[in-house]
């Protein structure tokens, strides 16, 4: 949503819960070149599940609480403003 019409970057969107509608998986770490996650637990479990998946890429916490609905317009805000430096 947020990368949509970026001429620069394409993204994709997974969550580390069971519960998620899009499961991260060792598919989407490989093709990724930057993986951004909202909580530092988020860090920690990808990294104990896939621990050999991020071999040269960046691993970036957002420092964002996992408490919004996908889509959430307040959640839309914030990325929009923590991510703004790699929209550029």
């Amino acid at each position: 949503m947020l990368f949509n019409n970026n001429q620069t970057h394409t993204a994709r969107s997974a969550g580390t819960s069971e519960k998620a509608r899009m499961k991260v998986n060792e598919k989407m770490l490989s093709w990724a070149d930057v993986i951004f996650c909202m909580e530092r637990r988020h860090k920690q479990l990808l990294q104990q599940r896939f621990s050999l998946s991020f071999t040269g890429k960046q691993l970036i916490v957002l420092d964002i609480a996992d408490k919004y609905a996908f889509g959430d317009e307040q959640l839309v805000a914030i990325l929009k403003e923590k991510l703004a430096i790699y929209l550029e």
